[in-house]
């Protein structure tokens, strides 16, 4: 399908809406258009102190891509993992970039997930500030979860998904918990005759544990969305807002971003990121150069470095990146090697890798058909480390 949304109005079967827009073939149209169909607040950026990307291109046209026991050519990797575009930089500058399914340099694209790794900069940022405190209760910040199963939880749990709650993040799912905290953000329909919902009030629903807090990694989103509100409360202003103010700007990024939000504009800081891949890009490059004043290099350093091993390994979601040793720390992932590659993924193929000892950062937009498709993830990953193999010389 290559018309959707073409037509005044398009055709049924072109139509993107809420009920498909997350749905193949209809997301290649929706990731680029998600303000479209579901409310967002702006996050500006500073069109006077935009952060320069000097082009020094390199062609990566003749790499293989190690895909398990063979390899894949690199134009088709970007086209079997949907990429709608690719962003590579090698200290500071913009060696690659690739765009398709009519993604241009200033389109915004959702983030998914990666935006819990956007949300982590800012934690430490107001951290640092002393506005915020990750070792305190989340109660401090939000009383209202005392009667839920984040009662005793802290920030940190949450940073690090370490929170014992009973909550079952099956993105294939089509009814229960998942489902109506969708609908609470605006990122679902509601059913027949029901009452709207919003993400705040949701967080009354999660009552049950399945372990105790600092337990093994286990990921779920509600814990991102609830930092958010933790935020917001710490520090008396909109998510959106602080962004802007405390990351956007300063980092130097060329477009302004958007968020989605619920029907009282409570951000969906887990998913709901948008922004363009040369400015996802300048994120990793903010990582990479060791925060810049803008985010404190200590906690970077702990990003990279600190966490528990053993929190990750005891987890089911080892066994989901096989051979690769792994932790998890302030919602990055941490890859490690000679040179850690830090990265956020997301679903449908989001994902940004950093290497700070080498310079490295490479940005990944795409559109792919399954919201988890662990062959395209491990792929991704093995395109990351090629490319900085090539890049280093190594």
């Amino acid at each position: 399908m290559t018309n959707l949304m073409h037509g005044f109005p398009p055709s049924p079967d072109a139509q993107v809406t809420l009920a498909n827009w997350r749905k193949a073939p209809h997301n290649r149209w929706a990731f680029q258009h998600v303000r479209e169909l579901v409310p967002s607040a702006d996050i500006a950026n500073d069109p006077a102190a935009v952060r320069a990307l000097p082009s020094a291109p390199v062609d990566l046209s003749g790499l293989q891509i190690p895909n398990g026991t063979t390899t894949l050519p690199f134009d088709r990797f970007l086209a079997e993992t949907d990429t709608d575009a690719l962003v590579v930089l090698h200290h500071g500058r913009l060696v690659f970039e690739h765009y398709a399914n009519g993604m241009t340099p200033d389109t915004p694209h959702i983030l998914m997930s990666v935006s819990k790794s956007v949300l982590a900069l800012l934690v430490g940022i107001l951290a640092g500030r002393g506005e915020i405190d990750p070792e305190a209760p989340v109660a401090t910040y939000v009383p209202e979860v005392a009667g839920t199963a984040y009662a005793d939880a802290r920030l940190r749990d949450l940073l690090d998904m370490r929170a014992g709650i009973l909550f079952d993040e099956d993105y294939h799912a089509t009814g229960g918990p998942i489902i109506e905290y969708r609908k609470s953000t605006n990122w679902e329909p509601l059913g027949p005759g029901q009452a709207p919902s919003d993400l705040r009030s949701f967080y009354a629903t999660l009552t049950q544990r399945d372990g105790a807090h600092g337990r093994p990694f286990h990921y779920i989103s509600t814990n991102t969305d609830l930092l958010g509100w933790c935020i917001e409360r710490a520090t008396g202003q909109r998510y959106a807002d602080l962004i802007s103010e405390h990351l956007w700007q300063p980092m130097g990024a060329e477009r302004s971003a958007y968020i989605t939000v619920d029907r009282l504009g409570a951000p969906r800081c887990a998913g709901g990121f948008c922004c363009t891949a040369r400015d996802l890009a300048r994120i990793g490059l903010l990582f990479a150069e060791g925060g810049n004043d803008v985010v404190p290099k200590a906690w970077l350093d702990d990003i990279e470095t600190g966490g528990d091993k053993r929190a990750w390994d005891d987890s089911t979601s080892a066994a989901d990146y096989p051979g690769l040793p792994m932790r998890y720390r302030s919602q990055w992932y941490v890859l490690e090697r000679p040179s850690p590659m830090v990265f956020g993924i997301g679903v449908f193929g989001q994902s940004l890798y950093v290497d700070r000892k080498n310079g490295f950062v490479m940005a990944k937009l795409s559109c792919q058909a399954l919201p988890v498709d662990e062959p395209m993830k491990m792929l991704a990953i093995s395109a990351a480390e090629t490319v900085r193999g090539h890049l280093i010389g190594g």
